[in-house]
């Protein structure tokens, strides 16, 4: 199991005392551990798997599993806990949901709500009803048959429909890569179902939203760039710059529809998650987290809008409100004329041997947070490549200028380096920060 380490700044709140079950605990849902006994909370973390890597943060680690509902109440009753929150783990929102709802305990979510979040093809139907529109997708079941594949137009990706960073997909551009794809799809989707739509070759975007007591704000618009270098499989995120150059036509465009669809849907609190891809002045969503995200966008908001994510769930799950901050005020998409980015450095399978660069970089003062997830010894699997399991940290800056993030990122890039025991480059590369930062 890979490990964590978080660098970063944070102000203690204190709650008394109070006892929070956390569902969850992948690398990722540790940082929110730590914040919520920074916060003075005595934390319950429950995973099925017994070595969970953020167990070792909790005050007490147990071995529930977070889809079993009956378990998950009987252990929050048996520990006289005062509010559940879900982790970094799409798959566990509608759970969150019923052990909220069994044990009348506030949610940031209703039943209705997680399953659309969870689902993509539910999802995708939602937001068409709004204008929103999704990759154009074409029909094929598990018996792959060949009238509906002569209507493929390749290349396409084959995924299931609950699955998430980048787990079970696979990009095929012929015929014969179809029936492994649906076969791979099918062996990790917990309801058996797949979708197949049309490759996307344009810009990605990520679209960051907080909702607090009804008011919704669009807290980060980014650009984000994939590696090409592992064809086949889910391009994995490289990093991404904010705000996106796209930022004034999502706007425009998208974003009316956007708090239509929230709107109606009864959203009030949390933190959610849309991916988009912008081709040809349009823009077509792809996938969606109604959770605080690994990718950990909140980390920059913090230090720029001064607000954080963490605290505010926590504080949600534990009193049913979010706190006195005046989010209309506080959030700034733009984010108050400075530059950010976030960069992931992701590894080739084998057993690292060396890591240079990642200790020192806390020195700098434009980070404003790391989280690194694998340490000398650690072994990357080969099946974990193509998913965001195979991301050894993810950096955090904060700039004045576009000119001064781009030598920053180009000096992260150029310092840190992988070998394996065998001496081997175990690093991908990065993205290109010229084409990026238009310079």
């Amino acid at each position: 199991m890979p490990k964590s380490r978080t660098v970063e700044n944070r102000l203690p709140h204190r709650l008394g005392g109070k006892k929070l079950l956390i569902m969850g605990a992948n690398p990722e849902t540790a940082v929110l551990v730590q914040t919520a006994r920074d916060m003075g909370v005595y934390t319950v973390v429950t995973d099925y798997d017994h070595h969970a890597y953020a167990k070792k943060f909790a005050d007490k680690a147990c071995d529930v599993d977070g889809m079993d509902v009956p378990g998950l109440v009987a252990l929050a009753r048996a520990e006289g806990v005062d509010g559940v929150l879900v982790g970094v783990a799409d798959p566990l929102v509608p759970s969150y949901c019923k052990v909220c709802d069994a044990l009348g305990f506030p949610c940031y979510a209703t039943q209705a709500i997680g399953d659309v979040f969870t689902q993509k093809d539910r999802f995708k139907s939602k937001c068409e009803e709004y204008g929103i529109h999704g990759i154009p997708e074409y029909y094929l079941d598990a018996d792959v048959r060949k009238e509906d594949v002569a209507r493929i137009e390749f290349p396409v990706m084959v995924k299931p429909v609950d699955s998430t960073s980048g787990t079970g997909m696979t990009v095929c551009y012929k015929t014969d890569e179809l029936v492994p794809a649906v076969a791979k799809a099918l062996s990790v989707s917990r309801g058996k179902r797949f979708i197949v739509e049309k490759y996307m070759e344009c810009d990605d975007m990520g679209l960051y939203y907080t909702f607090k007591d009804g008011i919704c704000s669009a807290s980060c618009i980014y650009d984000r760039y994939t590696t090409n270098e592992q064809p086949g499989l889910s391009r994995v995120c490289l990093g991404g710059t904010y705000p996106s150059k796209h930022i004034g036509t999502y706007f425009d465009r998208m974003h009316p529809n956007a708090l239509r669809l929230f709107r109606d849907m009864g959203i009030r609190n949390g933190v959610l998650m849309l991916s988009a891809f912008f081709k040809d002045g349009e823009f077509f969503v792809y996938d969606t987290g109604f959770h605080l995200q690994g990718e950990a966008p909140h980390l920059l908001m913090k230090a720029i809008h001064g607000f954080d994510q963490r605290e505010m769930l926590i504080r949600f799950a534990l009193t049913g409100s979010q706190g006195d901050l005046d989010l209309a005020a506080a959030d700034d998409a733009y984010f108050r004329g400075k530059h950010a980015a976030t960069l992931w450095f992701l590894l080739r399978a084998g057993t690292i041997g060396q890591i240079e660069g990642l200790e020192t970089a806390p020195s700098d003062p434009a980070l404003v947070g790391l989280v690194q997830r694998f340490y000398k010894g650690d072994t990357v699997k080969q099946e974990w490549v193509g998913t965001e399991k195979q991301v050894l940290a993810r950096l955090y800056i904060v700039c004045e200028t576009k000119q001064e993030l781009g030598a920053k990122l180009r000096s992260f890039m150029a310092s840190v380096k992988v070998r394996n025991i065998k001496g081997e480059d175990m690093l991908l590369r990065g993205f290109d920060v010229a084409a990026a930062l238009g310079q």
